[in-house]
């Protein structure tokens, strides 16, 4: 069976085809980073708009990398949430049309379940069950997954994610959009032992995170250092990034122990992070346990964890239905349990 995936949850659109006995055939990414650079973050109108006109010219890319006609399609599967809702709604209106075009089955995907299930597309693949960790710009969760649409929710923030908190970080480090890439490459010039700056929840007891109060510590020692100094600046990205690091790994070790497993899985676009998958990578190790990554081009949004999930939640396919409500909302525990898909 030949799966379509199509992503367009926020600012990237992505297109892929998965075939459920070759693998991943094609794929095809257009990041709109420069589209939104010059408002300093996401404008989701323009988002939307620059979805309508990438979708279709990476449809025929994905197809012509693959080898395959858009005919060769057996089931299309769209981003159904959580998102932006008019960028959903632009995969989601896609991916009805092209269903009804060809008679073909459409079903919408969690766009943090395919981030979950994303890492099963490397080698070696991680077994069920495991812990994954969950971290990217919008979500910071800590899961237990014992299968595929059985998962349930150990942890996660209380205000901001740990994306958002690099961000917001970088924003007043003058670091430009996209923050969080800028500063993990800035910090890598500085010195992570200069600031002494909290490990929020880190023995809390629980596996809830937060991290606003990080950021609060930083614009805090802004204003005491001399922020124009390229090496205090540095420092400060350094001993930051090593903070959000060190609660991550804490926290993935806690619910590793209490859920008496050995394997941890990591995705979201902050998985691509150096010093997260070394630290992660060294602490599993010192406890007899396995981390996992996806490969970092799918650490960010893209077609191909669509697809690949859609291929593990419908191997057989899917009736269509008649349409295709999106959810910028969506808890992914609860849409196991009924997941609603055209």
């Amino acid at each position: 069976m030949l799966i379509l995936g199509i992503e367009t949850s926020c600012d990237e659109t992505g297109v892929a085809l998965y075939d459920t006995r070759d693998g991943l055939l094609g794929e095809a990414l257009h990041s709109q980073t420069e589209l939104h650079a010059r408002y300093g973050g996401v404008v989701p109108e323009l988002a939307s708009r620059d979805h309508v006109r990438r979708l279709l010219p990476l449809t025929r890319e994905a197809l012509e990398q693959a080898g395959r006609r858009l005919e060769d399609v057996s089931l299309i599967a769209f981003t159904q949430g959580p998102g932006l809702a008019g960028a959903l709604l632009v995969g989601a209106s896609v991916a009805a049309g092209l269903g009804l075009a060809l008679e073909r089955p459409v079903v919408g995907i969690h766009h943090l379940e395919g981030h979950l299930l994303s890492p099963l597309l490397s080698q070696p693949a991680p077994e069920f069950p495991f812990i994954a960790l969950l971290v990217s710009g919008g979500h910071t969760q800590l899961m237990r997954v014992d299968g595929v649409g059985r998962y349930a929710l150990l942890g996660e923030t209380l205000d901001d994610a740990a994306g958002e908190a690099f961000d917001k970080t970088a924003t007043l480090l003058n670091l430009g959009y996209p923050g969080g890439p800028a500063l993990a490459n800035l910090a890598e010039t500085g010195n992570a032992g200069r600031f002494d700056f909290p490990r929020p929840m880190i023995a809390s007891g629980t596996l809830d995170f937060s991290f606003s109060g990080l950021k609060t510590a930083v614009l805090t020692r802004l204003r005491s250092a001399n922020a124009d100094d390229a090496a205090t600046r540095a420092d400060v990205a350094a001993s930051f990034q090593a903070a959000i690091v060190d609660v991550l790994t804490a926290k993935s070790l806690q619910a590793l122990d209490r859920e008496g497993l050995d394997r941890l899985v990591v995705a979201g676009g902050v998985g691509a992070n150096r010093q997260l998958r070394e630290e992660l990578a060294d602490a599993t190790s010192r406890i007899g346990a396995k981390v996992f990554f996806p490969p970092l081009r799918l650490c960010t949004d893209n077609g191909a964890m669509i697809a690949f999930a859609a291929a593990l939640k419908f191997p057989r396919g899917i009736e269509g239905a008649a349409s295709f409500p999106v959810f910028p909302r969506w808890d992914l525990a609860a849409a196991a349990q009924s997941t609603p898909r055209r």
